[in-house]
């Protein structure tokens, strides 16, 4: 394992730590600020559109830039921000130092995911990946019960205290263990992969090149899916610590120790998700996503019994990240020209989800619907992104048979185009 992905998992704890232990914290903010918990919710929305467009926009300007200073220099953003939200006096103030710290949020994974996939071989892709992602799961494993605790017994604030020195570290780890390129390099380094790279992005054409991947429909369809099966799971999450506490029956102080069950599924899920998708990506994704949709209707018609709760959690952080590794890599897959902004667009994505989750969920808790309409919600997003995987799939399938057809037809001479369908034929979806 190189030794770089150790520092973009540390990277990724600190902005998953950001990104998620404020739901554990979302009471106790929402009572500080006088706001109700819809409008609490928004400092989770408001990060999460956030990301999309440091996902898009911060992305885009650095394409050009070596890799490894990118990083470093989001890492300073991300601490920034978090700062900001350390003192923030009031509610808007806290929105700024949330949407600052999200800027970083995007492209930073966007960035990271390409880097992690470049240091390994191209049967280890979505493993790479998922352990940059390992630091989501860590910050969920341990991070966010053990921050929720924190936020608890000494105030929320410590907390984004705690998150701004965890940062610092995130950065002294990206300086010192990412390799200098960060981009394009084995762990062997291989000078003639890195020329090879070098020239790949002078052919692509910078940021022109890297747009070109969107011409692609499977590129938009993985994107639609992103946003849909995954804010199906983030928009039940949302709200959990409402649904522990009111409908479960389960005390405050019980939520944290409840959130590193969740924290477990999701280090599971994560892991055998990225394994499963290495084998096959579009399988792993329309097995996950199925189950998923199961989860979520079971979770909703049970979440009135504890122990039935404690096995929803489980299994919820498990098919909801085991989604992760694959639908980043689909992406790249067929962005594999141009993959940094398609990458950070997908990241994007998550985000798009991340909002649309916790703005249904606010919505049907506002409409006095009770605070398991959140988790029906999510189920009802999941099974559209479900059915829009389904078409993604059958609509690969067919133009990888067609054009081995076609191959096969044209006679040996054409073998050497074999192998995934081009940009052009996955623009006639």
């Amino acid at each position: 394992m190189p030794i770089g992905l150790i520092a973009l998992a540390l990277g990724g704890f600190g902005i998953g730590l950001t990104e998620f232990v404020i739901m554990g914290l979302l009471p106790q903010v929402a009572a500080d600020f006088q706001v109700t918990e819809a409008t609490a919710g928004w400092l989770i929305s408001g990060y999460a559109l956030a990301v999309v467009v440091g996902a898009l926009l911060l992305t885009a300007a650095v394409t050009r830039l070596e890799r490894k200073p990118v990083l470093a220099a989001l890492m300073v953003l991300f601490i920034a921000g978090n700062l900001v939200s350390a003192v923030a006096p009031d509610y808007a103030l806290m929105m700024v130092g949330r949407i600052i710290a999200a800027l970083a949020h995007g492209a930073f994974f966007g960035i990271g995911a390409v880097v992690a996939a470049s240091m390994v071989a191209p049967t280890k892709k979505a493993g790479a990946i998922a352990f940059m992602f390992t630091g989501l799961t860590a910050a969920n494993v341990l991070g966010v019960p053990f921050g929720t605790m924190l936020g608890q017994a000494a105030g929320w604030r410590s907390t984004f205290w705690a998150i701004t020195g965890i940062g610092v570290l995130a950065l002294v780890g990206i300086l010192a263990l990412v390799p200098k390129t960060g981009a394009g390099q084995s762990a062997a380094g291989s000078a003639a992969e890195s020329a090879s790279e070098s020239a790949a992005d002078s052919a692509s054409g910078g940021l022109r090149g890297e747009l070109r991947a969107f011409r692609s429909g499977q590129v938009w369809l993985s994107i639609f899916v992103t946003i849909l099966g995954y804010g199906g799971m983030f928009g039940a999450f949302t709200y959990i610590a409402f649904t522990l506490t009111e409908v479960t029956g389960f005390s405050a102080g019980t939520v944290p120790w409840l959130l590193i069950i969740f924290g477990v599924g999701l280090f599971i899920g994560n892991t055998v998700g990225g394994k499963a998708a290495d084998r096959n990506v579009d399988r792993t994704l329309l097995v996950v996503l199925a189950a998923l949709v199961v989860v979520l209707i079971v979770f909703a018609l049970t979440s009135a019994n504890q122990p039935m709760t404690i096995a929803s959690m489980v299994l919820l952080g498990g098919f909801g990240f085991a989604t992760v590794p694959g639908l980043q890599m689909r992406v790249m897959k067929y962005a594999d020209s141009a993959p940094t902004l398609a990458s950070g667009a997908n990241i994007g994505a998550f985000n798009v989800g991340n909002a649309l989750g916790a703005w249904l969920g606010g919505v049907t808790i506002t409409a006095g619907l009770g605070y398991t309409s959140p988790i029906w919600a999510g189920a009802g997003v999941t099974l559209l992104g479900l059915a829009v995987m389904v078409f993604a799939a059958a609509a690969a399938k067919k133009i990888a048979a067609n054009k081995a057809a076609g191959a096969a037809a044209a006679g040996p001479v054409s073998t050497r185009n074999q192998g995934a369908p081009d940009d052009a034929e996955l623009q006639r979806l």
